[in-house]
């Protein structure tokens, strides 16, 4: 077993654990109470998960629209040729964004190596798109761009 403050090796008979006096559970698996980084890491996850399939929608149809863009626009002579490539073309760059956003909440969620550095970034871009994105940005910063969050991420993801 192993401290959830800084993954030090436990005894059973251990009441605090050696290294950091953190308090050690019943259970024997470090303390009661969860850190921050692992209230926050779940909710962060789902999130993420939500927003990107959220995202997927509009993606969706903006790619479907650009086979008829005269819907839209109708028959004038700049959309016929300009358009589908365009909007496609945008309609897939947000498909991928979403699928990211995706991704980086099951890579949070299942606590993955990677998840972290890729929330990081993707939440850099997130913050520049107000309001939801603005709110997701800041919140995916807040809890993981501490220090104390990255030696603790590190820990978390390798058990």
């Amino acid at each position: 077993m192993f401290c959830n403050r800084c993954g030090a090796q436990l005894q059973a008979d251990f009441n605090l654990c050696p290294k950091c006096g953190n308090p050690v559970s019943a259970g024997g698996q470090g303390s009661s109470f969860p850190t921050r980084l692992e209230k926050h890491l779940r909710i962060l996850g789902i999130l993420w998960i939500v927003v990107g399939v959220l995202g997927i929608i509009p993606s969706l149809a903006v790619m479907a629209i650009s086979h008829h863009p005269h819907f839209l626009l109708g028959d004038e002579v700049f959309s016929r040729p300009f358009m589908p490539p365009l909007m496609f073309s945008m309609g897939s760059i947000f498909f991928l964004v979403a699928a990211g956003g995706i991704l980086v909440g099951w890579g949070l969620m299942n606590r993955e190596r990677w998840a972290r550095i890729a929330a990081i970034v993707v939440a850099f871009f997130a913050v520049f798109h107000p309001p939801f994105g603005t709110a997701m940005g800041a919140y995916t910063l807040w809890v993981l761009l501490p220090n104390h969050a990255r030696a603790e991420y590190e820990r978390l993801s390798a058990r």
